[in-house]
């Protein structure tokens, strides 16, 4: 029986396989914010269909699993990331958790709406270090109204333990043309 971390590197094998095969890294064309929905943008970043940010592959993480309402990306927390001190950088910590927060989010707007962030709270309960290969972060929208919406996440490693949490809170707004 293969352990959490086995199940986790089988998962983002998969997923690299997909996003090499995919259109890779950069910004999504304005036409498909606008005409498709969060949902649909996002399972299409996913499937690597859409550009993902290029913030994921600096910071050496991907989305792994979307839902309406709820995504999960996985990170790989490296020597890279680290502060003075050690341990990984808070503000890693901080953009896998607003990267899963928003995009959790981005899955409940219709087409032509849009979002950013206005708020985020991101609170580390303990110390990562790179002898902790993977972790996951896993959004779950609390609210998503017309104009605020509001998401949480955890930041979890292959042994459940937690390692942070964080709320977001979003001002959401109709999406207007570029020039």
């Amino acid at each position: 029986m293969a352990t959490v971390l086995e199940a986790w590197l089988q998962e983002e094998a998969i997923q690299r396989e997909r996003l090499a095969q995919g259109v890779g890294q950069g910004a999504i064309e304005w036409k498909n914010v606008v005409q498709l929905t969060g949902l649909e943008i996002i399972q299409g970043v996913q499937q690597g269909m859409l550009p993902f940010a290029s913030i994921a592959k600096t910071l050496d993480f991907m989305l792994m699993s979307v839902e309406k309402g709820r995504v999960i990306f996985q990170g790989s927390p490296g020597r890279n990331h680290m502060n003075p001190m050690g341990t990984i950088h808070g503000g890693w910590f901080a953009s896998i958790l607003d990267s899963a927060l928003g995009c959790a989010i981005h899955t409940m707007l219709p087409a032509g709406r849009s979002y950013t962030t206005t708020e985020l709270s991101v609170n580390l309960v303990r110390a990562l270090t790179p002898a902790i290969s993977r972790v996951r972060a896993e959004a779950n929208v609390l609210h998503c109204g017309k104009q605020l919406a509001t998401s949480e996440a955890k930041l979890v490693g292959p042994d459940g333990k937690l390692y942070a949490h964080a709320t977001t809170t979003c001002l959401v707004f109709e999406s207007t043309a570029r020039t």
